[in-house]
């Protein structure tokens, strides 16, 4: 049984410019999709159709297969779904020989997916002769018959929908209106003669895979995007990623270690004509050390910078600082402390922005980014915190802390 997945990728989102491969939560949009296809066992190969060679270049960096480029004509704004499938369904055909049975379709644009989503829907399909085709569905937040459409001659309205049996259904209480399902863009599994007999995406006789309404996502706006990588790092949904998933806060935090540059500063830095150096950072970072000192949570400031300026803002707020020219491999300097003061790694929460800071990641019990961090640090990060750095960060990670000491103390 073969069982292509499809990943459609143009080049020419209007809404958000280079979509597919902008970073969504430290990783391009459309390796989300890939993760998803190449994690599932039922899928024997993968796929993305583009019109874009930059999205090809990063689409073949996460392992999928981009073995033509789409026409030009086949990814404008208004082109429908089945031209291009069935266009890479003929071309692998043609070229190669190659024709599966079953065509999975993972839309970018819903890259928060369960992992067995694109198992079950097949399971489904494969589990159902009659079946042309599996389509993700959730339960739709408004019900239709209680929706109304408008007379264009009169202004009146009227019910958009009638139901057998129920007079007045838009007056009638929700429970007795037919429960009604949204369609979502997570999944469709669909027979590959569906889309090349049947000239069509679904064909006539469809199946559920029910979702989780809490996966539901669907980005076509900057205000989605935002909303919708928090849900990523936020929430504790089981959901397939490009890499590995976050480890969780540890129960027991013992130490607390903080970059300088870029996480309590912002990462400027002001020269003088004489040469001294001026940081800017927030008070607020300030507020709550001390008392997540009072826990017994060790904190100290760690940076390769050399200028005394870190150790004068460690001074100010009562931290302790290890800094200085000796410092090249940060993740070598925080195994010594750590050996030194017999604290397990497992204990230890670490904070950075750059990639210096990764090699403290791998030896530390959970790695925080801030907002504004390199990319490979968010995607290395276990937790990204919504503010940036120097402006806040340490301060949301301390109330963070504190919330869970204090359920724990309780």
């Amino acid at each position: 049984m073969e069982v292509l997945a499809i990943i459609p990728a143009r080049g020419g989102s209007k809404g958000i410019p280079r979509k597919n491969i902008r970073l969504f939560a430290g990783y391009p949009l459309i390796a989300w999709s890939i993760a998803a296809a190449r994690q599932a066992r039922s899928v024997t190969r993968t796929i993305v159709s583009t019109d874009d060679a930059e999205i090809a270049a990063v689409a073949r960096e996460y392992d999928a297969e981009v073995p033509f480029l789409r026409p030009s004509e086949l990814a404008q704004d208004q082109t429908p779904d089945w031209p291009v499938f069935e266009h890479a369904l003929r071309w692998l055909d043609e070229h190669e020989g190659y024709r599966p049975q079953i065509v999975v379709q993972l839309r970018p644009t819903s890259p928060i997916r369960p992992p067995w989503c694109v198992d079950e829907a097949v399971r489904i399909l494969l589990d159902h002769p009659d079946a042309d085709c599996v389509r993700g569905v959730v339960p739709a937040g408004q019900n239709p018959f209680k929706m109304w459409r408008m007379d264009a001659q009169t202004g009146r309205l009227q019910p958009l929908l009638n139901l057998p049996g129920v007079e007045e259904p838009y007056n009638a209480p929700r429970q007795l209106l037919p429960p009604v399902f949204w369609q979502t863009g997570h999944i469709d599994a669909i027979r590959a003669r569906t889309i090349l007999e049947k000239r069509s995406m679904t064909g006539q006789v469809i199946y559920p895979l029910l979702l989780d309404p809490r996966y539901t996502v669907d980005i076509d706006t900057p205000a989605d995007w935002e909303r919708y990588e928090q849900v990523v790092r936020r929430s504790d949904l089981e959901i397939v990623r490009p890499g590995r998933a976050p480890r969780p806060m540890p129960q027991k935090i013992s130490l607390l270690v903080l970059d300088f540059d870029g996480v309590l500063t912002d990462n400027r830095v002001w020269t003088d004509s004489d040469g001294r150096e001026l940081v800017a950072s927030s008070r607020s970072d300030s507020m709550l050390l001390q008392e997540l000192k009072a826990y017994g949570v060790e904190i100290l400031i760690l940076s390769s910078e050399p200028n005394p300026v870190v150790r004068a803002r460690a001074r100010k707020i009562g931290l302790e600082a290890v800094h200085g020219v000796g410092i090249k491999e940060k993740g070598m300097v925080l195994q010594q402390i750590l050996n030194e003061r017999g604290i397990p790694p497992q204990e230890v929460v670490y904070v950075g922005n750059d990639i210096n800071d990764l090699p403290c990641f791998e030896r530390s019990g959970w790695a925080v980014a801030v907002a504004d961090a390199w990319p490979e640090v968010l995607r290395a990060a276990d937790y990204v915190l919504s503010r940036r750095g120097g402006q806040g960060a340490v301060r949301e990670l301390c109330e963070l802390l504190l919330s869970r000491m204090e359920k724990g103390k309780g």
